[in-house]
């Protein structure tokens, strides 16, 4: 399958740069490019983008604005968006994940780390820059904010759902989850499934900020409180 990139950043050097390097990788293409946040949005509507790579700071729309929006948009239930900043502690990237960013990287990532990271958020993972993520989940998780999901807490979840969002929280992917607990890669892939279900998260992204918030997992630690 063919991964269809739309890239959204207001620099027309870096459009450009992330474009030839997208275009290099034989299984995506460039289907768009957008200079504001709205360009974006409208975009992604026009152009059925599987991911778009945001930046967050732009004239008209920021990307926190955009990706909230494509969150909210049914049509667009599929798109995913992988945010890039140029700065690690920026608290925007909370935000982001929260408006329903699928993950995020920082600007000055390996050309070959970014392909990866389109790839491994269009699977569906999530996908954090592994350095400042704890940092930034214990600053800004716990201001106050509209929690993220739609359904139950961790408490409606069962001792071996707990265990696997746990997992999900310190970013593990199915294969590691199913190595950790004994289990086969697709029984994990379907608790990660069943527990989006009952918490009413759209991503693993989302999956990670809920184990925050609750207590579930600390930074730094993934244990219980």
């Amino acid at each position: 399958m063919t991964i269809r990139v739309l890239l959204a950043d207001d620099q027309n050097l870096v459009r450009a740069a992330f474009a030839l390097l997208v275009a290099s990788a034989p299984d995506m293409e460039v289907v768009g490019e957008a200079g504001t946040g709205r360009q974006a949005v409208e975009l992604a509507r026009t152009e059925r983008a599987d991911l778009i790579v945001m930046d967050i700071r732009m004239p008209d729309l920021d990307g926190i604005e955009a990706a909230r929006l494509i969150a909210a948009d049914e049509d667009l239930a599929g798109v995913k968006v992988l945010v890039l900043t140029t700065y690690d502690t920026d608290e925007n990237i909370v935000e982001a994940l929260r408006a329903g960013a699928s993950g995020f990287l920082v600007k000055d990532t390996r050309p070959a780390d970014l392909l990866d990271a389109i790839r491994t958020v269009t699977a569906g993972d999530a996908l954090l820059s592994p350095g400042p993520t704890a940092r930034l989940i214990e600053r800004f998780l716990r201001s106050p904010s509209t929690p993220v999901g739609g359904g139950g807490g961790p408490d409606c979840l069962s001792d071996r759902e707990r265990q696997v969002l746990t997992l999900v929280a310190r970013g593990l992917n199915n294969t590691e989850i199913a190595d950790s607990l004994g289990l086969s890669p697709l029984t994990a892939k379907t608790h990660v499934s069943r527990i989006m279900g009952k918490l009413g998260t759209r991503d693993r992204a989302q999956l990670v900020i809920v184990a925050y918030e609750s207590g579930l997992v600390t930074p730094g630690t993934g244990q219980r409180q």
